[in-house]
């Protein structure tokens, strides 16, 4: 390959770069400082342009000016963020920006094809450890560093970051019910205003100052979906309850349940109306983290009961009353010391709050217990000592308290180790902090951030150099700041300030201040990360920090190292009444006094050193990303834009070396077997994608992989400037790789342009592919529907059959059954009409004449028998209110509607049918026996012409009488209607 001429080098056969100089001619060569000026007066020209700098590798030259040029500028354009290199510059604006973190933003940045081609924003870090965790082979956990100093925004960009996650890795899940989505998200969410709550205050430097530091593990499963959550605490800042800098507030959770607490709870409390505590100083200055109800809603939602809260706000409440106990001196120096006028009604409180004896508790506080052997020993405690116990005791009550809620959050929502696989990490520690008094508690937060800034400079400043240049890359190295020697003289062991304050703090003596400074000198007087101020009337001294150096005074620090806690006040909680601390306090054993040995001691500088490389141990085992947040001015005052302030930071964080870094160097690096595997479809060449379906390919011929590697970086340029002439377009192509011993270094474009061929061949090759495979669905529908349709004809041809021959068989059935039931029917009949005839002639001879008489008889008028031609039968009858009569009938049919007329009873007493008497109504008493039997009896056979039942219709001509009803129901007004006229005119 011929070597080609660019601006930043040449290329060499391998595709690598080296940086070229420049012949010109003998004259001299400028001042460096007089082009460099000539240079920054350039850029700054126009700075009507400098807001549009998204990406501050783009300035040309940078400089601490250049940047914090285009910083302001940026900041009052209400721009708040910049990209710089690997790192993202957060500004904080002090006030709320609408529409800047809404839904919409979210989904825009989640849904774009290139999200580092929009505009810098806190969602661009947060898209982009997410799609590390999809997008590669084996995802690696992912770790967002939030870091700057206190009241830079950090906790709100962590607030941010966590509520873009809830959103986006929740919102496309499909899987799952929506119910468990929201519940998941809602709960993660949840667990932010009650840390802040229990772990925020408001200090000088910030009105939300985390006084812990929380590193939390958002878990994915497979699908890279949000299942759960689980956080991890560093150092809460405990001595902040009994003891608050000057113009410092309280935690946030005391200031809420007196300004948010209903009149109720607090008169449960114990509250009175108006009245003041000690521990609450600031009192009347309002901040929009005094949101009681929102922590209340949150801690339900994430299932801790109403019974449970009440425990804590009432543990809480008498935490407040302990502040107001105040001792007196005694007497005598033999007696305890005695309660102040108006401490005591503050000790019945907090006693009753905390569920102890009030007595227990004073002497708790008073008196304490010295074991010698087998004996125990009450000694009365001094005033002060007194005052150290009752904050001890508040302290050590509100640091297991956190502790518990901690747990309880985390059992909430972490979800089974079984359902998650990937997790991204968000830290949130204190910021950098130095004020007029610093003590044990600014050395450990200062600490854990040189430990952060050490990683940063370790990962990023320090190993990427030395990686280039053991690939191979000729690179002048860019001088950084280094902080290995603070923290050498910090954590040196043996003779580090911490190991030197752990032996102290062991040694089972008075602490000595003055000794303690002695020592320090003595130790570490040749470190240069340390010095003294001699004419300082107080012990102490000064760490030159990468921020800036801070000065600690050494008074108090032995005792808060320690921090001890009697054995009485472990008892005394451990048989509380309030149920949370006695489960909190139940499984502690209680100290002993007894001296231990100086292994045995844990001191809070031990746990918190131990925590802490726990905590670095997971940071270096993910892919970090980093946001440094900037605080404008000191003052937290809105766009507001301090150039003091600014500078130093950036100074401090290391924000111009990485930016020269990132503008000189590659940050993206895969091996050569990686990138073959991912980027070897690019190429067209055999032997390349016999390379990317070997199943292994091998890492020790790294020449031959070089070489394939080498072919689709070439092959992927000229698809990019296909139809490009411009030489000058092409020379550009051999500063975008890097071809190393076993890796190859790309730029972020040349990563995109990679990353966009192969989406676009993958999405031609998946178009194909479904092609292929619609034409073959189609096929196979039109097969099944041609097999459907005969399968379908076979089985209605079939139904029809079976259907057509049960039709015959049962008509046939039908057929059979009805001819031989007309025949019965009709024997029958003709058996019946038979008996008739034979009954007529020889039962009823006399009978014939009068059944055909004629003539209309009135019956109510008739003293004896009349003989009735004419029908209905039923009217008449039921006309008349008394009636005696006799019934001759001819034939057959005639004689049973007769009788079915009269409905009358009859009984068995003869075997024919005789001329009966019958009485209806009052008249008439006796009328005869008759019997009608017939053929059918005998056989047991119903007939078509058996006796009538209820109403009869006897249709003997045509006449108006065709449809009149025979037997009418009796009514007191008589026949009305259509049967009063038949009735008239019949009789």
């Amino acid at each position: 390959m011929n070597s080609k001429k660019s601006k930043r080098g040449v290329t060499d056969g391998h595709g690598s770069f080296k940086k070229v100089k420049k012949v010109g001619k003998a004259s001299p060569p400028p001042s460096l400082n007089d082009s460099l000026e000539g240079d920054l007066r350039a850029f700054l020209i126009d700075e009507d342009q400098l807001h549009t700098y998204d990406d501050l590798t783009k300035v040309n030259p940078v400089t601490p000016t250049t940047v914090l040029k285009c910083l302001q500028a940026r900041y009052r354009a209400q721009v708040f963020y910049t990209h710089a290199g690997c790192t993202l510059v957060a500004l904080n604006p002090f006030q709320p920006i609408p529409d800047l973190y809404s839904l919409d933003v979210m989904r825009e940045y989640h849904s774009a094809p290139q999200p580092q081609e929009a505009k810098p924003h806190i969602f661009i870090v947060a898209e982009e450890a997410y799609r590390n965790v999809q997008g590669q082979l084996e995802p690696v956990n992912q770790s967002l560093v939030v870091s700057g100093e206190s009241g830079a925004g950090k906790t709100w960009t962590s607030r941010c970051l966590m509520k873009y996650y809830a959103t986006v890795a929740a919102s496309s899940s499909v899987l799952k019910s929506q119910d468990a989505v929201d519940r998941i998200e809602k709960r993660v969410l949840d667990s932010n205003p009650i840390m802040e709550a229990f772990g925020n205050a408001c200090t000088l430097r910030n009105h939300n100052s985390s006084r812990f530091g929380k590193y939390i593990q958002l878990q994915l499963d497979r699908s890279h979906f949000l299942v759960g959550a689980s956080v991890q605490t560093y150092l809460l800042e405990k001595t902040r309850v009994a003891c608050q800098p000057a113009n410092e507030r309280n935690f946030h959770i005391f200031y809420q349940m007196m300004k948010g607490a209903s009149s109720e709870q607090k008169k449960e409390w114990k509250m009175a109306h108006g009245q003041s505590f000690n521990w609450l100083p600031e009192a009347q200055k309002t901040l929009e983290e005094d949101c009681f109800q929102e922590t209340v809603e949150a801690m339900s939602h994430l299932g801790i009961k109403s019974e449970k809260q009440a425990e804590i706000f009432r543990i809480l409440a008498g935490i407040l009353q302990l502040g107001n106990i105040t001792f007196d001196p005694p007497a005598k120096e033999s007696e305890p010391c005695v309660l102040e006028g108006q401490s005591k009604e503050s000790l019945q409180g907090a006693a009753g709050l905390l569920g102890v004896p009030a007595e227990e508790l004073q002497a708790c506080l008073a008196v304490r217990t010295l074991v010698a052997g087998k004996q125990s020993i009450l000694k009365p405690c001094s005033l002060s000592d007194c005052g150290v116990r009752r904050d001890c005791l508040a302290k050590v009550v509100y640091a297991h308290l956190f502790e518990w809620l901690t747990s309880f959050i985390n059992r909430s929502i972490c979800a089974d180790n079984s359902a998650w696989c990937n997790f991204i990490g968000l830290l949130d520690v204190y910021g950098f902090e130095c004020f007029q008094r610093n003590n044990l508690e600014q050395l450990c937060i200062n600490y854990a951030n040189e430990k952060l800034q050490q990683h940063f400079v370790a990962h990023y400043l320090r190993a990427q150099q030395e990686e280039y240049v053991s690939e191979g890359l000729e690179w002048s190295f860019v001088r950084y700041q280094d902080n290995q020697s603070c923290l050498d003289l910090i954590e040196g062991n043996p003779t580090g300030v911490f190991p030197l304050l752990n032996e102290e703090s062991r040694l089972n003596r008075a602490s000595d201040a003055g000794k303690f400074g002695a020592r320090l000198q003595k130790e570490l007087g040749d470190h240069g990360s340390i010095s003294w101020d001699k004419f300082s009337p107080e012990p102490h001294f000064t760490v030159n920090h990468y921020a800036g150096p801070v000065s600690y005074q050494i008074q108090g620090m032995m005792e808060k190292n320690k921090d001890p806690v009697p054995p009485e006040i472990i008892a005394l909680l451990q048989a509380s009444a309030n149920p949370l601390l006695g489960q909190v306090f139940g499984d502690q054993e209680a100290d002993s006094t007894a001296p231990r040995g100086l292994s045995k001691v844990v001191t809070v500088v031990a746990k918190f050193k131990n925590s802490l490389e726990s905590l670095m141990k997971i940071l270096h085992s993910t892919t970090p990303h980093y946001t440094r947040c900037i605080k404008p001015n000191p003052d937290c005052k809105p766009l507001t834009f301090h150039k003091r302030e600014v500078i130093m930071q950036l100074e401090a964080c290391g924000i111009v070396e990485t930016i020269h870094i990132s503008a000189a160097g590659f940050p993206i690096r895969i091996p050569f077997s990686g990138f073959i595997q991912r980027y070897g479809l690019i190429s067209s060449s055999s032997q390349i994608k016999q390379l990317v379906h070997s199943k292994d390919v091998e890492p020790g011929h790294n020449d031959r992989l070089r070489t394939a590697v080498d072919a689709i970086v070439r092959e992927a340029l000229s698809h990019r400037s296909a139809g490009k002439v411009d030489r000058e377009e092409g020379e550009e192509h051999g500063t975008l790789v890097h071809c190393g011993r076993t890796k190859v270094f790309l730029t972020q474009y040349m990563l995109e342009l990679l990353e966009d061929q192969r989406k676009r061949l993958l999405s031609r090759r998946a178009f194909s592919i479904q092609c292929c495979w619609q034409r073959h669905q189609l096929r196979r529908r039109r097969a099944r529907g041609r097999a459907a349709v005969l399968i379908q004809a076979g089985v209605r041809s079939w139904l029809v059959r079976r259907a057509v021959r049960r039709w015959q068989k049962a008509a046939e059935v039908i057929q059979t059954a009805w001819r031989r039931w007309r025949v019965s029917m009709d024997a029958l009949a003709e058996l019946e009409l038979d008996d008739a005839e034979d009954f007529v002639e020889t039962e009823m001879p006399g009978l014939r004449s009068a059944a055909w008489e004629t003539g209309p008889v009135q019956l109510s008028s008739v003293q004896g028998p009349v003989t009735v031609r004419g029908w209905p039968m039923g009217l008449a009858l039921a006309s008349a209110p008394s009636v005696s009569m006799s019934l001759t009938a001819k034939g057959f049919q005639k004689m049973v509607s007769v009788l079915a007329c009269l409905d009358l009873s009859s009984s068995s007493s003869s075997s024919s049918s005789s001329s009966p008497s019958s009485s209806r109504g009052g008249g008439g008493g006796g009328g005869g026996h008759y019997k009608v039997e017939t053929n059918q009896c005998q056989h047991g056979v119903a007939s078509i012409r058996a006796q009538p039942r209820g109403s009869v219709k006897l249709h003997y001509q045509r006449s108006p009488l065709l449809y009149a009803d025979m037997l009418p129901h009796l009514r007191r007004e008589g026949v009305t209607g259509f049967n009063q006229i038949l009735l008239e005119k019949t009789l």
